[in-house]
């Protein structure tokens, strides 16, 4: 069974995504790094990481479905933010911005009456709520921390232990 043009397309695209979203979080660890915030940075790491899985997980369903993968060239992605709380409101807004990507598959699936697609592409639908929480609860965790060395040094430390 073979996919449409159209949805093998946008497949494509979302891998494109995909991996620039690990290129966005690989940056955001550099300039963490560059700030001794280790913890943050290995949580960046670890995000970018996923993001490649997220990827590789497109790649293997475009290829059991007998379509070619195409890669585009990515831009540099932005190198500093004012500090952590400016990073995850990037991060979320990101992700928020890959939900809205998986959204557009899905109902391009439908569209398309490409069931198989769609029941693929649940699970990126509940990884991605998923996504926004992680992000979020950081969000709530910084807020919480406010202007307290001792409180970010403590969440620092708190990322660091992701799994």
């Amino acid at each position: 069974m073979t996919l449409s043009d159209k949805m093998a397309k946008a497949l494509n695209k979302q891998v494109n995504e995909e991996i620039n979203s690990a290129y966005i979080y690989a940056a955001m660890s550099a300039d963490f790094k560059a700030r001794n915030l280790e913890g943050f940075a290995a949580w960046m790491d670890k995000q970018a990481q996923e993001e490649l899985g997220h990827a590789a997980k497109i790649k293997g369903y475009l290829y059991d479905r007998k379509s070619r993968i195409f890669l585009d060239a990515m831009k540099a992605p932005q190198g500093e933010w004012k500090g952590p709380e400016d990073a995850m409101r990037a991060a979320l807004k990101h992700e928020q911005h890959i939900s809205q990507c998986i959204l557009d598959l899905v109902t391009m699936a439908r569209e398309e009456k490409d069931t198989a697609t769609e029941i693929f592409l649940q699970w990126f639908v509940s990884e991605q709520v998923e996504e926004e929480d992680n992000v979020q609860t950081v969000l709530d965790k910084l807020d919480m921390v406010g202007d307290s060395p001792v409180g970010l040094y403590n969440l620092d430390r708190e990322m660091g232990m992701r799994s």
